[in-house]
């Protein structure tokens, strides 16, 4: 998607960007949660080696994926255009006709909470790797459903499931956006950049990323966050989760788009109605 962008952007032909794929360290290990085994960094980890070694000129990020502080070296210089930002549910018509004590496969703290407190009859089990090898598990009967995100599947061709509304199951902070990463002393390629990037879909996800770093949320920390244009601003609603999903707090905030300390405010505002359960997951 980001080579057929750069091409289309700047009418060069397909020798012009090569692509180099990498397997991270998140797929690699499927047998324990993310927050065991590394957190996020797991899925950036080799690329920034490649990218700070120059090897690559620009990395390609599931922003979903991406720690919220960055080395300084690197610089997040564009977005493409956001995709679905709901979640699928695969296996059941909806959350409530899932059977009574139904088996949910998910390695997700903020899915995991949210399913909780939806149906806190429902047995969690453990769900990682690639949307095949979750698919398979569940065609295995490992699980009676589990919870994609609609954006990977559409990206891979698969119409599977059936999308929950934002309503219900608000999405996590950054879910449907890809980020073109580059180095911070590179400004050739951050202008080639910039030709693609989607300047609604950037100012919401950054929105969201900055709500998440004054939570000092991670990959343990259920938190679920959706930015969206309003007129001239955005609106920026957010849950942020007891891990059972016993307790939640909401809250919302709409503010100009130059307000760059609107979503630090929210989240202090969500912590502050926080009970010691919510508090215990965002290390406070």
């Amino acid at each position: 998607m980001v080579k057929a962008a750069l091409l289309a952007a700047h009418g060069w032909d397909d020798s012009a960007v090569e692509i180099r794929p990498v397997i991270a360290s998140g797929d690699k290990v499927q047998d324990r949660p993310l927050s065991e085994v590394g957190g996020k960094a797991l899925w950036t980890k080799e690329l920034d080696a490649w990218l700070g070694a120059g090897e690559t000129d620009l990395s390609v990020h599931s922003m979903k994926d991406v720690e919220t502080v960055r080395p300084p070296e690197f610089w997040v210089a564009a977005m493409l255009p956001r995709a679905d930002v709901r979640d699928r549910l695969i296996g059941a018509e909806s959350l409530a006709a899932l059977a009574p004590g139904a088996k949910v496969g998910t390695s997700a703290p903020r899915r995991r909470a949210q399913l909780l407190r939806a149906r806190p009859d429902l047995e969690i089990v453990l769900f990682r790797g690639n949307v095949q090898t979750r698919m398979a598990k569940l065609e295995r009967g490992e699980a009676d459903a589990t919870l994609l995100a609609a954006a990977g599947l559409v990206r891979l061709g698969m119409n599977d499931g059936v999308a929950i509304a934002c309503s219900e199951l608000l999405p996590a902070p950054s879910q449907g956006a890809v980020g073109i990463e580059v180095r911070i002393d590179d400004a050739e390629t951050q202008a080639w950049v910039s030709a693609i990037d989607h300047a609604p879909t950037h100012a919401c996800v950054n929105a969201e990323r900055a709500l998440l770093a004054e939570l000092s949320g991670d990959c343990r920390s259920p938190v679920a966050a959706l930015a969206e244009i309003a007129g001239d601003g955005i609106r920026l609603r957010a849950h942020i989760y007891s891990p059972d999903g016993d307790d939640c707090v909401a809250d919302e905030a709409t503010f100009e788009r130059s307000d760059s300390e609107a979503p630090a405010r929210l989240a202090r505002a969500l912590l502050a109605e926080a009970t010691p359960a919510i508090l215990a997951a965002f290390g406070r």
